[in-house]
């Protein structure tokens, strides 16, 4: 007899009951290995069980900065219980309360931590609890970046290493990707980040007001100049210069941007003097350049000069890894700011992860944005997601974890296809060449199918 069978639960339930806990429960053992974790860590860290279970300790700390500010040196050093506020690596606020287990010679046998949702305790620490600050990692994971992805890392680190050289950047990528806020850490990493960085959004300044913007405009300049202003380049002077949507740039913009970039100089609209141009030059497009010069639509020679050095920011479809962190990123992070704490069903994630995400990060947070504002309940299934998650060339590529039967789930299919068949194509003779049916089977289904849809 096991155990649990004193409560009347066999270990298979009872152990399924704890999984089933919203806190995260830990045991770790005396020497920092973890035994177990329930599936609650998904939330907090975006991490799986098992790949935690498999982690060092230290791995977790240093290297994925689950959390920061470690509390299990202190408990194995004390011996006592510990309580304190942690953030997690997808922007949770969590409480942890550890609790040591003695063995018989009053050492620590095993670690138990207690962790839960904390968005309103509050953030009194101990003195003992403070001696953990410094065991937490010093470099934390860049702003809104989260990633395990070899692309990703990649793009990082290559961001890394040119944000202290002075010469332009060019960042690559889909619309949605992420270029603005790597432009932004870049920025943050470089010796200039105490000063401006402006964002110029190319494809959103009327092309007949370009120069004065980036350029400023003296008094009297042209029409309506009725004083003088400066432009995007004297506001960023000292720091750093983003030009996103760089490819929506004029032609003629562009031969004074060359200009610019390659003298450090400008001349505001309307004035003879020249002004030193000191900023960082950091552009971005979602569009294939190289094509654009080819074609005459952008200029070969500040293609050249803007991309001294280039990094590719991978879409998001390509790196499967960052999706599950990054969704429990946004649950959590919009749980909070409308105060309307989500889980995700697990068939629902599965969706969620086998979508292609044109829109990339963007697309996804503000999907899940939409989710926690418009659910009711506090779990979010595959009902709530919109029928793009789960449609792809007009018909349902997943049929997970539905409870229909074999029979049920082929009609449902089979009325999918007739019905969107017969949206695209209007008649019965047309639906039934589109899906390779006899046109009496197409009218046939078109009826039954139609009319249940009816009211």
């Amino acid at each position: 007899m096991s155990k649990t069978e004193h409560f009347g639960l066999d270990f298979e339930t009872f152990a399924n009951l704890i999984d089933n806990l919203h806190d995260e429960i830990i045991i770790y053992d005396n020497n920092y290995r973890m035994l177990y974790v329930n599936k609650a860590c998904e939330r907090h860290y975006g991490f799986s069980r098992q790949e935690l279970i498999d982690m060092p300790f230290w791995d977790v700390v240093a290297k994925h900065k689950a959390w920061n500010r470690p509390m299990l040196p202190l408990i194995y050093e004390k011996k006592c219980q510990a309580k304190q506020v942690q953030q997690t690596y997808l922007g949770l606020e969590v409480l942890t309360i550890g609790t040591p287990v003695l063995d018989e010679y009053n050492e620590v046998e095993h670690v138990l931590l207690n962790v839960r949702d904390n968005y309103h305790e509050s953030r009194i620490l101990s003195p003992e609890e403070l001696l953990c600050e410094d065991q937490a990692s010093s470099e934390s994971p860049p702003e809104n970046f989260i990633y395990r992805s070899p692309g990703m890392e990649q793009a990082i680190t290559n961001a890394k290493k040119v944000a202290d050289v002075t010469a332009p950047c060019l960042l690559m990528g889909e619309s949605g990707c992420g270029k603005s806020l790597l432009a932004n850490f870049i920025h943050k990493k470089s010796k200039r980040a105490d000063k401006p960085f402006v964002t110029v959004n190319c494809a959103a300044i009327p092309h007949e007001l370009f120069e004065s913007e980036l350029f400023g405009h003296v008094e009297g300049a042209f029409s309506g100049a009725t004083k003088a202003r400066s432009g995007l380049f004297a506001k960023a002077k000292g720091g750093t210069l983003f030009l996103d949507e760089i490819s929506e740039l004029p032609l003629p913009m562009q031969a004074k941007l060359l200009y610019a970039v390659q003298e450090l100089e400008y001349r505001p609209v309307g004035s003879s003097e020249t002004l030193k141009a000191d900023v960082r030059i950091l552009a971005a497009s979602n569009r294939n350049l190289d094509l654009m010069v080819e074609n005459s639509a952008f200029r070969q020679d500040l293609y050249f000069r803007l991309n001294v050095f280039d990094i590719v920011i991978p879409p998001l479809r390509e790196r499967p890894e960052d999706l599950i962190p990054l969704i429990h990123l946004f649950l959590n992070r919009y749980g909070k700011q409308h105060g309307k704490g989500k889980q995700l069903a697990s068939d629902a994630q599965k969706l969620l992860c086998q979508y292609t995400w044109p829109g990339n990060v963007r697309e996804l947070a503000h999907l899940i944005e939409r989710l926690i504002v418009t659910v009711e309940g506090e779990m979010i299934t595959v009902d709530h997601l919109p029928p793009s998650i789960y449609e792809t060339q007009g018909y349902p590529t997943s049929l997970l974890n539905l409870s229909e039967s074999l029979d049920e789930t082929i009609e449902a299919v089979e009325r999918r296809l007739i019905l969107d068949a017969y949206q695209q194509h209007g008649t019965s003779r047309k639906v039934a060449a589109a899906l390779n049916i006899s046109q009496s089977r197409a009218s046939r289904l078109i009826r039954k199918y139609t009319s249940d849809a009816k009211p």
